[in-house]
């Protein structure tokens, strides 16, 4: 046979020899198909993660909803959950400020629902607090007036846990009776305000203290500056002024309970043993022992506002500013403490 018999025709078939050569070559088809199984596989599991993730984030945003929803619950008027006969509580716990959940506000709010509620005998203030801002006192005192007021026919009790001074007990004195226990702290009846003085240290660092102001006074109390006698008499006379305002407030709520002890009002603390003789308090209980014995109603249920997350958040955050205000002035408000 001749040698152009053996050769390949010109321009023959192109798929035949594709054919010829996957066949020569088995192992390119087989890694060939070990990528797309691969590639296939990948496409399979980024589905898969892609679904889990989408589930998982469904249920943190269903966990993170119920605990928006647990916190806003207590909020609720608890009065709803009462099953009879009751003894309303509200706590008032800690410094007694607009920024701290020891406000006029939330106190108000408290009491209220305390009063408003069908089934309770009566109302017990638990206080523990060493006192604070003499305005949201004052503003818890009027409201615990009105309220008694309007409901005549229901009694409100303060119990005193460890501490009731100053503007804790500001509030306090609003209320029908006032039970200790014979360890606990009462009285404080005065009022502060604190600030500082750095004249002597700028002048031993050579710091040079530039203030421009307009109005005689602006620079009133600036502790870089050199206290103005003036400037201190201004201070005493409006604490005075409070002080005085404070007195009036336990003398009305107290009565003639109040013993004639002059140092009542000079800002000194007693123990409740003490307190009781003295006619800051009328007598030993805790708050189960009044619901029990002097309401007539065991059961009692809490009426005390709890600040959700947002709330707490906006407090906090508020409360960093007026410190980091307080600071820059280097002056404190004026305290019931």
């Amino acid at each position: 046979m001749s040698e152009d018999n053996w050769a390949e025709p010109p321009g023959g078939d192109k798929s035949d020899r594709n054919q010829q050569s996957r066949e020569r070559s088995p192992e390119v088809n087989w890694e060939r198909d070990l990528l797309n199984r691969l590639a296939f596989a990948s496409l399979i599991e980024q589905r898969r993660t892609r679904r889990w993730g989408i589930l998982f984030k469904i249920l943190i945003f269903f966990y993170l909803f119920g605990l928006l929803f647990l916190a806003r619950t207590d909020h609720w008027d608890t009065s709803s959950v009462a099953a009879g006969q009751h003894t309303a509580l509200v706590d008032l716990s800690g410094v007694i400020s607009a920024q701290s959940p020891a406000n006029a506000d939330t106190l108000a709010r408290g009491l209220r629902n305390a009063f408003e509620a069908r089934k309770s005998a009566g109302v017990i203030l638990r206080i523990n607090s060493p006192g604070g801002s003499p305005v949201q006192a004052a503003y818890i005192n009027n409201e615990i007036s009105r309220l008694r007021e309007e409901y005549p026919d229901k009694p409100i009790y303060t119990v005193v846990s460890d501490i009731c001074a100053s503007g804790g007990y500001y509030v306090a004195a609003a209320t029908d009776r006032i039970f200790v226990n014979e360890s606990s702290i009462i009285g404080s009846i005065g009022v502060r305000m604190d600030s500082f003085g750095f004249v002597d240290a700028i002048d031993k660092l050579g710091i040079e203290r530039r203030l421009l102001t307009a109005g005689e006074n602006k620079a009133f109390l600036d502790p870089f500056l050199p206290a103005r006698e003036e400037d201190v008499e201004h201070v005493e006379a409006l604490l005075d002024e409070v002080h005085q305002q404070f007195i009036d407030t336990v003398k009305k709520g107290r009565g003639e309970r109040l013993s004639e002890d002059p140092a009542i009002f000079t800002g000194l603390i007693w123990t409740g043993a003490r307190g009781v003789e003295l006619g800051l308090a009328d007598g030993f209980g805790s708050a189960g022992q009044v619901a029990r014995e002097v309401i007539g109603a065991e059961e009692i249920i809490d009426y005390t506002p709890r600040p959700d997350f947002f709330e707490r958040f906006a407090r906090e955050f508020g409360a960093s500013v007026g410190q980091a205000l307080g600071t820059t002035l280097g002056v404190d408000g004026a305290r019931l403490e």
